[in-house]
């Protein structure tokens, strides 16, 4: 149990990437409508992560709001 512990704090950064190319993934399969939704939600608020995600991915397929 305890080396189970150990390993699983062992590199927080790699789960970190992980997690954030997971993001990246999940927002990348979404539709156009589903995409602009997620966009729209952070329209006129301040830039997250979640939201430069969204918009970069907005910019590479040539959408916009």
């Amino acid at each position: 149990m305890l080396k189970k512990r150990v390993k699983w704090r062992a590199d927080p950064g790699k789960r970190a990437r992980k997690h954030v190319a997971e993001l990246e993934t999940a927002i990348a399969a979404l539709s156009d409508d589903d995409l602009l939704d997620l966009a729209d939600i952070f329209e006129g608020a301040p830039r997250t992560f979640l939201a430069e995600i969204a918009f970069a991915e907005m910019a590479r397929r040539g959408i916009n709001l």
